[in-house]
């Protein structure tokens, strides 16, 4: 019997509220760049997003989604501008489950972009892909993201001790969530 690897998964674009989800594009290079000189989002990211040849890198891998292991998106408004990125990562097709992650551009925050991208990407996860569960996991020092596992219908369920090691270099603990494919989907507000 011949092995078969993961699936590749064909790019889509959603629309969620008022904000649009498309994958990425080589010319989100100066975006990102530009994004992730805030400090907090370096810090919570941990993407490595250091220099300009980070940011291209960091791109390179999102737009690319041939592996199946995951999908990314930018998250734009109706001008096009760049609000954040969401992805659903570490897609485990013998386990059906996966991993979501975001982050919301500086100027872009306080509007809810993150729990409304999030959601609609959990949606279209459980409608695309063999999966039943997505983890989200953060720095309990990073209470926004907490709260926008909470609007996006996640449950909270426990903390991991030194888990990952952020931008600070230091393992940070943090706060597991999950939203299953039948718990019931969030009521967001479409506000942008």
């Amino acid at each position: 019997m011949e092995s078969v690897g993961p699936e590749p998964i064909e790019p889509v674009e959603l629309t969620a509220g008022a904000f649009r989800l498309r994958p990425w594009r080589p010319e989100d290079v100066d975006a990102v760049w530009k994004a992730f000189q805030d400090p907090d989002l370096r810090l919570w990211n941990g993407s490595g997003v250091v220099t300009r040849e980070d940011a291209l890198a960091l791109v390179g891998r999102r737009l690319d989604w041939t592996s199946g292991s995951h999908a990314s998106w930018v998250v734009v408004d109706d001008a096009g501008v760049l609000l954040g990125s969401v992805s659903l990562h570490s897609i485990d097709r013998l386990q059906n489950d996966a991993e979501i992650g975001y982050w919301t551009a500086p100027e872009a925050r306080g509007r809810g972009i993150a729990a409304i991208a999030t959601d609609a990407v959990c949606r279209w996860g459980f409608g695309a892909l063999p999966i039943d569960r997505i983890e989200l996991c953060h720095a309990v020092e990073n209470e926004a993201s907490g709260r926008v596992a909470e609007k996006a219908g996640f449950t909270f369920e426990g903390r991991l001790r030194r888990s990952f090691r952020y931008g600070d270099g230091v393992k940070h603990d943090e706060l597991l969530w999950a939203r299953l494919a039948d718990d019931p989907a969030p009521e967001l507000s479409t506000r942008s």
